[in-house]
């Protein structure tokens, strides 16, 4: 049996110290075998660096997903080349600098892992999302078995659809993007466990992670506004997942939901 850690869209510095600091120890005390996180708003809440990256990675971390923020730090694109672990959305256009899935060995086998954005909502508009995953699924199959997929989507609908849409053909489909963690995790007929939204991991006493009061005066006020990070105690959401790593197929998934406090 694999034992999968998924962690929803990390903010900031907070979010990103509580999940270095926690990754290797729910590791070891949990038993966990592969740790996935999204990353896009990692850095000051958006986008990533390749410090950040290396930083995640080096914790334990096996895979950094992303999403529509992906290209808001500049100095990322050139990083792509040099590591295939941090994914892009694979539904942009052919000559996109980076990958969207990779295949990894483990001691539990090969293990895949796909990002894709949903179209609903977001911005930019990428390539439809369901005829790409349709194609890259039939690929990664001939490979392994075991696919996580992290959907990066607006929309429980869209996110819906696509669980349902590849159940029975891959092990997880766990989606990001709103920070709010959903009630529906479960395991489909097909044997795809599933999460609308794994949830954040950032400030719990904040707006989405964001400092509070900004974001009412920005609704009072209709003008825009700086969003900081927030402080305080981080919450760590998301889902941990168990998969046979023969067929591939998921046994049980349950959301991760923990409050995080820095030592003093």
């Amino acid at each position: 049996m694999l034992r999968l850690l998924f962690l929803g869209d990390i903010i900031g510095e907070p979010g990103r110290s509580a999940v270095i600091a926690s990754v290797p120890k729910w590791r070891t005390e949990r038993g966990v075998d592969f740790v996935i996180v999204n990353g896009e708003n990692a850095a000051a809440g958006r986008g990533i660096t390749p410090k950040i990256s290396i930083d995640l990675l080096r914790c334990g971390v096996a895979v950094i997903t992303s999403g529509d923020h992906i290209w808001d730090q500049r100095e990322i694109v050139p990083y792509f080349d040099t590591e295939p672990r941090l994914l892009r959305p694979l539904n942009y256009p052919a000559g996109t600098p980076g990958n969207g899935s990779i295949v990894l060995d483990t001691a539990k086998g090969k293990i895949a892992v796909v990002n894709v954005q949903g179209r609903t909502f977001m911005q930019p508009p990428l390539e439809n999302p369901f005829l790409a995953m349709d194609k890259e699924i039939a690929r990664l199959r001939e490979q392994t078995p075991v696919i996580f997929v992290d959907v990066h989507a607006e929309t429980t609908s869209e996110k819906i659809a696509m669980g349902r849409f590849l159940d029975g053909r891959v092990s997880a489909v766990v989606g990001t993007h709103t920070h709010t963690q959903t009630a529906d995790d479960q395991v489909f007929p097909g044997g795809t466990a599933f999460l609308c939204d794994a949830g954040m991991c950032g400030p719990s006493e904040s707006c989405l992670g964001r400092e509070i009061e900004p974001i009412i005066q920005r609704f009072l006020t209709g003008r825009p506004v700086m969003y900081p990070v927030a402080r305080g105690p981080v919450k760590l959401q998301g889902a941990l997942i168990e998969i046979d790593e023969t067929t591939g197929k998921a046994l049980k998934i349950e959301r991760v939901a923990e409050l995080f406090v820095p030592a003093q």
